[in-house]
């Protein structure tokens, strides 16, 4: 007969939870961004498409990333 409470959280979880989410999408969009500028370095060419394609993408993975994030912890 034990009756649990419903589990309330509280808000510095949630603030703590996001904002590591912030975080890391900022390091992965670093990392792509400085991937890209030292394949460019390495070879070279006129518009810098390894910077452009990769922090590109990078932007898209931490979106994804995010969005998963989001989901996990609505369930």
């Amino acid at each position: 007969m034990n009756q649990q409470k419903p589990r309330k959280e509280k808000p510095f979880n949630s603030y703590a939870r996001f904002s590591g989410i912030v975080f890391q999408m900022i390091a992965i969009i670093v990392a792509g961004t400085f991937i890209g500028i030292k394949l460019d370095e390495h070879f070279p060419n006129e518009n810098n498409l390894f910077t452009i394609i990769l922090a590109f993408t990078a932007v898209i993975i931490s979106v994804i990333f995010v969005i998963r994030s989001i989901n996990a912890a609505s369930k």
